[in-house]
């Protein structure tokens, strides 16, 4: 019988959670690297202007998200770039000018080494928020 050693997989982590799962977004910020703080700051500030006012900061799978009926969007930081969980369903709604940007099925990756676009992140919240008030209609 021939034995698999099994190896570990180097599972990717949010810069900031490396102490556990923080319990707050306080927590969350204290540990977002130095490289990362400028746009990561930049991210949080474009999202909480773009969701209706009575919208909440909450940790969500260890991270921040932004919940009005519901989440509506996740952000992150990494030692290289910041990350938007917007849905797939805006993803793909924006996919042509995310052209520019490193994309999963609910995620766009903006890279630490340059400017945020602000302009860009608010039109992917407001889609996200659009999107989920016509699911709470609907």
């Amino acid at each position: 019988m021939v034995r698999i050693k099994k190896v570990k997989s180097r599972k990717r982590r949010s810069a900031a959670k490396g102490r556990g799962a923080p319990k707050n977004v306080e927590e969350y910020l204290a540990g977002v690297p130095e490289v990362a703080r400028g746009n990561f700051d930049k991210l949080r500030a474009a999202v909480r202007s773009a969701v209706p006012a009575e919208a909440t900061e909450i940790i969500s799978y260890a991270i921040p998200a932004i919940q009005h009926n519901g989440v509506l969007v996740w952000f992150a930081a990494f030692s290289s770039h910041c990350s938007l969980f917007p849905t797939a369903a805006v993803i793909e709604a924006l996919k042509s000018e995310l052209k520019d940007f490193t994309t999963s099925k609910g995620t766009v990756q903006f890279p630490t080494n340059k400017p945020l676009p602000i302009a860009l992140v608010k039109k992917l919240v407001k889609v996200r928020v659009a999107q989920n008030e016509s699911k709470k209609r609907g």
